[in-house]
Parts: C-alpha cells; sequence; structure tokens
C-alpha cells in the first residue's frame, strides 16, 4: 500500500504525545498479565470502552503536552511512505475525507475526530489507559487512541502478516466507530455480549466501515489504487483479532457466549462486504451475522 507521494498531509488531524510521561495510578484492566490482561486487550481490540472497564475517573480531553515532530515531518504522502507515524497521519486524512464527503452528500456535517499517539499510558475522556489496552475510541471524548507498537503486537503477539493496508485497517475501524457516535449508532454497543450480541454487531459493522473506505480509498486522493494483495493484508488482519482465534490460542478453547467482536471469518465477511459494496447502508448488522 503506497501513497500518493505528491498529496499533501494534514498532520493536524493526529496529536503526538509519545514520551509526555504522565505518571499517576495505572488503569486496572481485569487482573494483571497472562491471560486476564489478553482478555482485556480482546475485549478493548479495536474498538472497546475504557469506562466499561472501571478506568480512573478524568475530565474529558488530553492534558499531555507532548513533543510531536509531526507538523514539521509529516507534510506529504512521501513522508507518510518513509515513516509509520506519518502513515498514520494519511490514513487518518483519508479515512476523515471519505467521511467527510460522505456525510456532506446525504446533507450532513460530518465531525472530525482526532487521534491521539500516545505510549506508556494516557488520560483521556474515558478513564486512564496504559498501553496494553490496544486502540480504542473514546465516545466521551470523540478521539482514536493508538500506541503505535500495537502493530507490532499483532504480529508478534496476534500471528497478523502485517503491511501498510493492515494499519489502515485497524485505524479505519476506530473511526468506524466515530461513526456509529455521530449517527447515534454506538449507544449501548459495548454491552451484551455473545455471538450474536449487541457488542459483536457493533464492531461487525466498524469492521464493514473500514471495508466501505477501503473502497474508496484512492478516490480520498492521500492513496494509489489499493492492490488485492493489500486487501489481503486487510482481512489477514481481521482474521488475527478475531474471537475465536484469540480464545483457541490462548485459553485453548472457543467460548462464543463471551465474545465481544465476533469470529474471524464474521469479521473478514464484513470488511468484504464493505469493500464490495463500498456503501454504508451494506453494514446493518442488525439481522443475520
Amino acid at each position: 500500500m503506497a501513497f500518493d507521494p505528491n498529496s499533501q498531509l494534514d498532520p493536524g488531524q493526529v496529536r503526538d504525545v509519545r514520551g509526555s510521561g504522565i505518571g499517576g495510578r495505572g488503569l486496572v484492566i481485569g487482573g494483571g498479565g497472562g491471560l486476564g490482561l489478553i482478555l482485556v486487550v480482546v475485549y478493548l481490540l479495536l474498538g472497546g470502552n475504557l469506562s466499561d472497564l472501571g478506568g480512573s475517573s478524568v475530565a474529558p480531553g488530553i492534558t499531555e503536552q507532548g513533543n510531536s515532530n509531526l507538523q514539521q515531518e509529516c507534510n506529504t504522502g512521501a513522508d507518510a511512505n518513509k515513516r509509520e507515524d506519518c502513515r498514520v497521519v494519511g490514513y487518518v486524512n483519508s479515512v476523515q475525507k471519505y467521511w467527510q464527503d460522505e456525510f456532506s452528500s446525504s446533507g450532513q456535517r460530518y465531525k472530525p475526530a482526532q487521534t491521539v499517539l500516545f505510549s506508556g499510558q494516557v488520560q483521556t475522556g474515558c478513564g486512564l489507559a496504559s498501553t496494553e489496552v490496544g486502540p480504542f475510541y473514546c465516545p466521551s471524548d470523540g478521539n482514536v487512541y493508538l500506541d503505535l507498537g500495537f502493530f507490532d503486537e499483532l504480529r508478534t503477539r496476534f500471528g497478523a502478516k502485517g503491511g501498510s493496508l493492515a494499519e489502515g485497517y485497524v485505524i479505519a475501524h476506530e473511526y468506524g466507530h466515530h461513526i456509529q457516535d455521530l449517527t447515534g449508532g454506538l449507544a449501548g454497543g459495548s454491552g451484551q455480549q455473545g455471538a450474536t450480541g449487541q457488542s459483536v454487531r457493533t464492531e461487525l459493522q466498524a469492521d464493514c466501515y473500514a471495508g466501505v473506505w477501503a473502497n474508496h480509498a484512492a478516490s480520498t486522493g492521500f492513496l494509489e489504487p489499493l492492490t488485492q494483495a493489500d486487501i489481503n493484508d486487510a482481512l489477514d488482519a481481521a482474521a488475527a483479532v478475531g474471537d475465536d482465534r484469540i480464545q483457541r490460542e490462548f485459553q485453548g478453547r472457543v467460548t462464543p457466549e463471551t465474545w465481544t467482536h465476533g469470529s474471524s471469518a464474521q469479521r473478514q465477511k464484513w470488511f468484504t462486504t464493505g469493500y464490495q459494496k463500498g456503501d454504508p447502508a451494506a453494514c446493518d448488522t442488525s439481522g443475520s451475522l
């Protein structure tokens, strides 16, 4: 996956607070390490809500100042092709350009969401988050939070092959939750576990929205046309974070009654549906999954 080297990035859509060292009490996320930590990561992975895990309550918004160089170093698609943090800027720009145009075409106004790059831990409107929780969207402050180390974890811990569009899929999924938030579809979406529960339906819809963006990615002006190899990388990442695959790997058995995100096959199916249809209306997960 390559960015158009001549495209102009907007680094203002990403805030970098890596290395800000905020200190304070860490988030209690389900019993420390091992399987307990893995299952919490599974819950939060690509969309869970920190507030449902009893995180520290803080005022909405970000208090860290950070020391970002994104404004100086992430200005073109050529920069995105060289650096991972600039690549995140490019994906955020592309995803938001698509949704801005989509909302505008239906007479609606899109409200942008900022992506916050952090390391260690970060204060959010949903609580104090540690890096172990993976990427997530916080509806309380309307921000996406991401530790770039997660992309290494996706390969080393969860067995994904990686690739640029695997990263794009993760980011587009989180922005799928932002779309749900703007349209009222996120309310209650983190409850009701189980293979057909509302949590799974919410996550699969976000996967579908990620696929819809992928269909239109090149037309946003930031990316070169996607190849089948790019799509395969996204599908591989979707499968890597399926509830059944993670449960089988880390607890030795599959328990569908505890699912929060859907099976590998379901995640691939709904990303594919979005990609093939290219229409958010195709992402209705209220029926058969």
